[in-house]
């Protein structure tokens, strides 16, 4: 690969049939690209992680994928109610989703840890009431 790739989603809010779409996406598009399995499945995970809390938290929002020759860049962006408590939210376990989405088997308060945990790079940004973004970068 020698240019750099620029995939672009928008996410809907609130709408679980369509969560996973754009990271199976980014996947295939990984796949076909020949991008070795270990550093694609950290980004596959990491990813998806990200649009189900666009979904659960966020009512949606942007995500941005640039894979390079090196690394995959992953930017996710809402417009929802922030993170009051960064370092809170990103204790494993901690979470704020209702009791229907928990019923539904999301919310367990492992997604921002569970990003983190699989990006080489990883930084969040949240303002209460003007939304989050967040930077992910996996190398390989």
């Amino acid at each position: 690969m020698r240019d750099t790739v620029r995939l672009e989603y928008t996410v809907s809010g609130e709408d679980f049939s369509l969560a996973g779409e754009a990271s199976s996406d980014v996947k295939g598009r990984l796949k076909k690209m020949g991008i070795p399995a270990p550093p694609l499945r950290r980004a596959v995970i990491a990813l998806y992680e990200a649009e189900i809390n666009l979904v659960i938290h966020a009512n949606g929002g942007s995500m941005t994928v640039e894979i390079t020759p090196h690394e995959i860049v992953m930017r996710v962006e809402d417009n929802g109610p922030g993170i009051e408590d960064v370092a809170l939210a990103m204790s494993e376990g901690f979470s704020t989703a209702t009791e229907e989405v928990r019923n539904l088997g999301f919310g367990a308060g492992m997604g921002l840890p569970n990003m983190k945990k699989h990006a080489d790079e990883f930084s969040i940004t949240s303002t209460p009431g003007a939304g989050t973004k967040i930077v992910m970068l996996v190398r390989f």
